[in-house]
């Protein structure tokens, strides 16, 4: 793995809300743990209702997972901006996020049902 990063399959089922609405449902998620910062659950991009998210301009780039592209999400009441982001060619050493979607914003819940 890439020095900190550990990646391994997530026990159980997760779910994504926001808005109100379940964005997706997964008992296929990933869990990224890096040195330093909480978990993070990844969502395989087909268990994402992808209607809900929007490209977003905001990109960034890690040394070791490399550049990540983020989606904004589009509910009936609010939009989120820059919520949800994908590796979309991450590095060898964490290839297995490819295809996955992360979530992290104050107004979005990810937890295992």
């Amino acid at each position: 793995m890439a020095g900190n990063i550990t990646i391994s399959d997530a026990e159980g089922t997760w779910v994504v809300r926001a808005g109100g609405a379940v964005l997706g449902e997964s008992s296929n998620a990933l869990k990224l743990e890096e040195d330093g910062y909480p978990f993070v659950i990844y969502f395989p991009r087909g268990d994402i209702a992808m209607a809900f998210l929007d490209t977003s301009d905001k990109s960034t780039t890690c040394p070791h997972k490399g550049q990540a592209s983020y989606f904004s999400i589009q509910t009936k009441s609010l939009t989120i901006r820059d919520a949800a982001w994908s590796y979309e060619d991450p590095k060898d050493d964490v290839a297995r996020i490819k295809g996955h979607l992360a979530f992290m914003d104050p107004e979005v819940t990810v937890e295992q049902v």
